[in-house]
This record gives C-alpha cells, structure tokens and sequence, in this order.
C-alpha cells in the first residue's frame, strides 16, 4: 500500500470518528434500581461505541412512572417490570412501538452473612431471624415476586410481621448489607460476582414461585426527536449489552437468545 494510501485511510477514519463525536448528544434514563450496575457499564461501553453519552437516574419504577406522568424529563424509562411501562404507552407518553423486554430478572434470599441461607430457603421456614427485608411490593416488582414466593411457600401471613420494607430494591440490599434486616428479598445482580452470589449467602428463587419479572424499556415522547436515545434503546439489543446483562445474572429475552 502506498504512502498516500495509508494516508487517506487514516484521514477517513479521522473524518469518520470525528463525525460520529461531533453528532455526540446526551440522553437522560431512567433506570430500575436494580439494573444499577449493568446500566453503569452498559452506558459506558454505548459511550465508547458512538460517542453519545447517557445519563442515568436510578429509583422505583413505581416512583419514576409518577415522575414521568408528571412530566418528568426522561426520555427513555428502563422499568423493572412490563406494567409501568405499558401504563404509561396506554397514556400515550411513548413512542408507539418503541417498547420490548431488555432483560429478565432473577430473585435472591440473601443474607450478607455466610451460612445464614440456605441453598433451598428452608431458613425462611426455621425462624432464625428478627427481619425480612423487601422492596415495597406497591412500587417495586423485585418486592411483588418476593410477595408471590412466600404466598407460594405459604409462609405470607406468618413472616409479614418481621417486613422491613425498602422504597425500592436498592434501600433493600442495604438494609440487610448493614445488617439491620438478617435476610430479604433482592435481585441477584446485586450480589452476583462471576457468576455466582460474591458473598455472604444465598438462595436463588426457583422462577416458577413467581411470575417472571420482564423488564422493559421504552422511548418516552420526550425523547422521540433525539439520535441518542434511539442510539442506545439499540444499543441494549447489541452483543456488548446482552453480554453484560447476562453476566449480571439476568435471563435475556427470548428474542435476544
């Protein structure tokens, strides 16, 4: 190859990067606390991959669907279930079309110390402790699955004195990573390392004790008009994204498999 050819390929992939940075926009998410830290790096890699960057927002999905009807300025909304944001494409504050599952959540009993639960949750049934950590099943639906699990085990009535109730799945770990609850109901991706739960001890809730927890997204109207938002909703269909999303110990959608 020629000196000058060299030359006009470098020039071309300068004038092709530079091009995809000087469209760069920004695009503000709403996420589910639970997708926390796979979000993280998800935005990361979308940043590095198109220039664009994403600015995340993590709370209830039950809280950001108030916000949104209200006029909140998020453009794309990454729920922790199906029905927010159907309810809020029922309200016509979406992009039609633009809804689909990008991951499928798993739900923990964990316990940040080491042997405290079991690998079959009987412990729940041993009453060797004082708490039970949840998300509020009003607003999150890591909270709703833990509900349905111990409607399933028949243990509802019997444990529902000892809640200690987060607002969402986030304020949830923490309380039984600070040890004010022994154990509670949380997402695997929270504690999952490699692999497998990083520390204390857990019990990976058989899916069938609930109903499946499909997170969805969706381009609200806000952000109909802006290539970022457009730009990473793809984003979490690619490779890159799914490959972080199962790491975190999330099933994928079926489309995706």
């Amino acid at each position: 190859m020629s000196i000058h050819s060299v030359k006009h390929s470098v020039l071309s992939l300068a004038l092709l990067i530079w091009s995809t940075w000087a469209g760069a926009e920004t695009t503000l998410v709403a996420v589910a606390a639970n997708f926390t830290k796979p979000m993280t790096e998800i935005a990361e890699a979308f940043h590095k991959a198109t220039g664009h960057t994403a600015k995340l927002a993590f709370g209830s999905s039950g809280k950001f669907v108030s916000q949104l009807e209200n006029g909140a300025p998020f453009e794309i909304f990454l729920s922790a279930d199906e029905k927010n944001p159907a309810k809020l494409e029922q309200d016509g504050l979406t992009v039609p079309g633009s809804r689909f599952t990008y991951a499928v959540g798993k739900l923990v009993l964990w316990s940040s110390t080491p042997g405290k639960v079991d690998d079959k949750g009987q412990v729940l049934s041993g009453g060797a402790f004082k708490h039970l950590a949840l998300a509020d099943p009003k607003l999150a639906p890591y909270g709703g699955a833990a509900v349905e699990t111990l409607n399933h085990l028949g243990l509802l009535e019997k444990l529902q004195p000892l809640f200690v109730q987060g607002e969402n799945i986030a304020q949830t770990h923490q309380f039984v990573s600070t040890g004010n609850a022994e154990l509670g109901f949380i997402a695997l991706s929270q504690v999952i390392d490699n692999g497998k739960i990083g520390s204390g001890s857990g019990w990976i809730v058989p899916e069938q004790f609930h109903q499946p927890i499909r997170q969805d997204a969706v381009l609200m109207q806000t952000g109909a008009e802006n290539p970022a938002a457009a730009a990473l909703l793809a984003f979490l269909k690619s490779a890159p994204a799914l490959a972080i999303i199962e790491n975190y110990g999330y099933g994928l959608p079926v489309a995706a498999k």
